[in-house]
């Protein structure tokens, strides 16, 4: 049997009795957004939040710049980059293995999306024990449009996303720590953590980049249950494997989670 062929026997093998490996690394949230994206792509630009607009991409993994990346070794407040589950837009990815994330001349498009299956954002980075996973990626979105020289405004299509079951979100697991009051506050503390003349370089760009970002970015959450809801009265054969494979995660990733507890 071929490799190719192998791969896809094993995954085939996964949720039964005699898999290879834990159902959860195939049954997960990070393959459950790869599908989601990857149909959206395929479709007429329509109202929806994952809508692509015209040349627009998407990747998996993306990494995303920050304006906190260290300049020393010895800088005590520093953050790497951010790992986004995806983005969508006018962007290009690092060559080879690397997978930063930049603007093309004249985008118009940035959306990251955040993907979960019961688990919360997380909380912090090393150096900012209150710099939660929304502040973090929507600052992350400033610097990459500082970094192009491109301004929120000129985009018809600028967001964060968070991407859960329902049940998660009519919790309210997220609406803290995605309002903009939460963000604004949590950025503008990172800026003045910062001693001079490091910190004035910082308020320049939070006042330039950063609030002008959360001006104009939409930031929610969103359901699987209503992406697969809105696939369904366009692709019925696509959403009905796509279902499938939903409920696979949500038994999987909740075993998981209750073994855990």
């Amino acid at each position: 049997m071929a490799g190719l062929e192998r791969i896809q026997e094993m995954l085939r093998l996964c949720s039964t009795a005699n898999r290879l490996f834990p159902a959860t690394i195939f049954y997960n949230e990070g393959w459950l957004l790869r599908l989601v994206l990857d149909w959206f792509a395929r479709q007429p630009v329509g109202p929806h939040a994952l809508n692509f607009v015209r040349d627009a991409r998407w990747f998996s993994e993306a990494l995303l710049p920050s304006q906190f990346y260290p300049r020393d070794m010895g800088d005590q407040l520093a953050e790497g980059w951010t790992h986004a589950d995806g983005v969508i837009g006018h962007v290009t990815i690092g060559d080879s293995a690397l997978a930063d994330t930049k603007l093309v001349a004249g985008a118009t498009q940035l959306v990251v999306t955040e993907a979960k299956l019961f688990s919360r954002l997380s909380a912090r980075v090393k150096n900012a024990a209150y710099f939660d996973q929304a502040a973090r990626n929507v600052a992350c979105i400033a610097e990459v449009l500082h970094r192009a020289q491109r301004r929120p405004e000129e985009f018809s299509s600028l967001g964060f996303l968070v991407i859960a079951p329902a049940e998660q979100i009519a919790q309210n697991l997220f609406t803290s720590e995605l309002s903009v009051q939460s963000i604004e506050y949590k950025v503008s503390r990172r800026v003045c953590e910062y001693a001079s003349p490091r910190r004035e370089t910082k308020e320049m760009w939070l006042h330039e980049w950063f609030l002008p970002t959360l001006r104009h970015i939409k930031i929610e959450s969103l359901s699987w249950e209503q992406i697969i809801d809105h696939i369904r009265s366009i692709d019925r054969d696509f959403e009905s494997e796509l279902s499938d494979f939903y409920e696979h995660c949500l038994k999987f990733n909740r075993l998981q989670e209750r073994e855990h507890v």
